[in-house]
């Protein structure tokens, strides 16, 4: 097998070759290694080659519906046993898990080759990737823009070929995002289906699941059939699949009733192009025999953007803490981050509680669209990738807001209730480009981003479907319809191909 020929194969189809002996695990490693060096300098996709453990594997026998397919997993949450989990920041290179992650441990038994880590924004705070620890990531279609966050060192190595699918997770948007903006399918679970343990028990208080970024539907399918399933000490155990996700998406979903809205939940802007691909995809959706009218949940968009962010104000004040025990300085935190843990710090428990019981109102309404509608359809982003930088604060207002958190002046106007309308600027800023995503995570639904439309510069931007709570099955079969008479495999960026 040579560079094209390892290109235009799934991971699906890899492990048949392997299982076929018409290629060995070791061939495929040194392809996919081949392809990080060659793209590396332009994209910085991966940030940690796990070189020596992978040619550990490749020597010995693998068993598993994916034997023999190289791997990457996010420098986040997805524990390697010996290896740093620094998430992004300088604050974490001496974080060196003991034990596998669940999932890792079912990507291993599932008889992946792990080689690498991918990049992600610090503490996966962000819809971009450009950590000060190991620089940005860029998006393969135009290394001027980003290919999203958290997981976009991942949605990099896909739309780069460098592996067929990587592992990622998705907290309020982080899948979703990354592969909308490389052109890319993903599929998160719903609360509960895959397990956080043993490290964790729920991320960011359940609003986080895993998966992985894919070319194709049918290894997305594929990898939830690896991950699914609870393990002892985890919060919940959600109801099993039917059957394997990988039957199960093959089967007719019928003729659904689909809604569809294109206007931002917080009332910001969406772009001409994000509208077209929604428009574009109804009207396939209608082709396809499905019943699809303008139709959205009743939900405050601009409550829902509080809560998520308060989310952060919790989070990552304790990921600091957790860092300091490891023995980090708080300036080795980037700044933005800084000002998150002094916001953090001054919510009290009874707001935090709040905000974490109006999951359910979003919950409830959630429940009663999709007691009237199969499926909700919505742009995944409300404007094509953006260029780097784009939305960041301008250095003199960094000064300023290093000024503030140096002198300790943003903690007292924090604590004393002042910053009220900083947070929701906050708000506004962080998610007017991704205003989309979030109400999956706080609602614990399944949702996917499908690359249906590009733009008339050729830039990819999905689409997002959500389903009611373990619906998984029924959003991949509409994948996989779409995936039919649409079809993206073989839509690469020019740098993957070489």
């Amino acid at each position: 097998m040579n560079h094209a020929d390892y290109l235009v194969h799934d991971a699906t189809a890899l492990a048949a070759r392997v299982a076929a002996g018409d290629v060995s695990p070791g061939a495929l490693l040194e392809l996919a290694l081949a392809q990080h060096a060659r793209v590396h300098g332009r994209v910085n996709a991966v940030v940690r080659l796990m070189e020596r453990e992978a040619r550990a594997r490749v020597a010995g026998p693998l068993t598993g519906p994916l034997a023999g397919v190289p791997f990457l997993i996010k420098d986040g949450v997805q524990d390697y046993a010996g290896i740093p989990t620094t998430y992004g920041s300088r604050s974490m290179t001496n974080n060196v898990p003991a034990r596998h992650a669940h999932v890792v441990q079912r990507y291993l038994d599932a008889g992946l080759v792990i080689f690498g880590k991918t990049n992600l924004p610090e503490f996966a705070t962000r819809g971009v990737t450009d950590p000060v620890l190991y620089g940005r990531t860029n998006n393969p279609w135009d290394l001027s823009r980003t290919p999203g966050g958290s997981s976009g060192g991942a949605a990099a190595a896909v739309a780069a070929g460098i592996v067929p699918m990587a592992a990622g997770n998705d907290g309020g948007g982080s899948l979703r995002i990354p592969a909308a903006c490389c052109g890319l399918f993903t599929l998160r679970p719903s609360r509960g289906r895959v397990s956080s343990g043993p490290g964790i028990g729920e991320v960011w208080f359940g609003a986080s699941s895993e998966s992985v970024i894919s070319r194709s539907v049918r290894d997305a399918a594929l990898a939830l059939d690896v991950l699914q399933g609870a393990e002892p000490g985890d919060p919940f155990v959600i109801a099993p699949p039917a059957a394997p996700y990988v039957e199960l998406m093959r089967r007719d979903p019928g003729r659904l009733r689909i809604g569809y809205a294109t206007v931002s939940p917080i009332g910001t802007a969406v772009h001409p192009e994000a509208v077209r691909a929604v428009a574009r995809t109804a009207e396939l959706l209608a082709r396809l025999g499905h019943e699809v009218e303008e139709a959205a949940p009743a939900i405050d968009g601009a409550a829902l953007a509080k809560s998520y962010l308060h989310v952060y104000f919790g989070q990552i004040p304790a990921a600091v803490r957790r860092a300091q025990a490891l023995g980090a300085r708080r300036d080795e935190v980037e700044l933005m981050n800084r000002i998150l843990v002094t916001l953090g710090d001054s919510v009290s428990a009874t707001r935090l509680t709040t905000e974490l019981n109006r999951w359910n109102e979003f919950s409830r309404a959630v429940g009663d669209y999709f007691g009237r509608y199969d499926l909700f359809l919505t742009p995944t982003l409300a404007h094509p990738p953006i260029k780097h930088g784009t939305g960041d604060p301008s250095a003199a207002e960094q000064r300023v807001l290093g000024f503030l958190h140096g002198t300790g002046i943003l903690g007292v106007l924090a604590r004393l209730g002042l910053l009220d309308k900083t947070v929701d600027k906050i708000a506004t800023d962080n998610l007017r480009y991704v205003p989309f995503t979030q109400l999956s995570n706080l609602t614990g639904t399944p949702a996917m981003s499908v690359p249906l439309h590009w733009t008339a510069d050729g830039l990819p931007l999905g689409v997002q479907f959500m389903g009611p709570f373990g619906s998984e099955d029924r959003l991949l079969q509409v994948a996989r319809q779409l995936e039919e008479v649409q079809p993206w495999f073989d839509r690469m960026p020019g740098m993957a191909r070489g």
